[in-house]
């Protein structure tokens, strides 16, 4: 009991002495709060974007057409710059056996991961942009038109398949896929990639046996900056 009660008091006494200088210490005088300064917006992304995918293989420079489709690549920039592209897998080659080789192409990216992907973006197709899938075209990796994140695939090979068709009346194929730029430098480092091992039994329906194994790492994706063209001489 007198444990308890000495307790009760020391409770009590702070409690005052608090109050005590509370009261005792000058009052401040009222100012009106600051305004929180908004974050400054970034600087606008110019025509191009020039992006270095460093990989264990090498290094793969690429394109990114703004101009044409601002939605994806400002998508794809928002990834590079929050560097969650760092360390994910180059997981899959496609490996078309028809046609002038090599044809097909790979794929990477963040394979849906709920701790580093953004939102989906709005799908723009090549009827729209007209960027067409080329041989050294990236283009967005997705499931309906309008849910692509961060995956993306780099083709080898021209793919016209992949181009919006317009005139099918097949929603799917009418959208077609995003591309959105092109490799500059290291379409050698995309074929090692593309000749990578796969495994027999890895991947699910059409992805069966397309699964690298082990997948390329990407080390790095950081932006650099576009060499300016030499003026001619006056």
């Amino acid at each position: 009991m007198t444990t308890r009660f000495a307790l009760t008091a020391l409770l009590a006494a702070t409690a005052l002495v608090a109050g005590s200088a509370q009261a005792a210490a000058p009052k401040k005088p009222l100012t009106k709060p600051r305004a929180a300064t908004p974050a400054p917006k970034p600087a606008p992304l110019p025509d191009v974007v020039r992006v270095a995918l460093v990989t264990a293989l090498g290094t793969i420079e690429l394109d990114l057409d703004h101009k044409h489709a601002p939605i994806t690549v400002e998508n794809f920039v928002r990834y590079v710059d929050a560097k969650k592209f760092d360390g994910m897998p180059f997981y899959r080659a496609m490996r078309l056996d028809w046609g002038t080789q090599p044809n097909g192409l790979i794929q990477a990216g963040l394979q849906a991961n709920p701790l580093k992907v953004f939102k989906p973006i709005a799908h723009e197709p090549t009827s729209q942009t007209g960027i067409l899938h080329k041989a050294g075209t990236i283009s967005m990796a997705r499931y309906a038109p309008g849910t692509a994140m961060a995956d993306f695939s780099i083709l080898l090979s021209d793919l016209p398949s992949l181009d919006a068709d317009i005139k099918s009346a097949n929603a799917d194929t009418q959208a077609g896929f995003a591309a959105f730029g092109h490799v500059v430098s290291g379409m050698d480092v995309v074929r090692k990639i593309w000749d990578s091992p796969l495994s027999p039994t890895k991947g699910e329906g059409p992805l069966k046996g397309q699964m690298l194994d082990p997948p390329v790492k990407v080390l790095t994706v950081r932006r650099v900056v576009v060499p300016t063209a030499p003026q001619p001489a006056p």
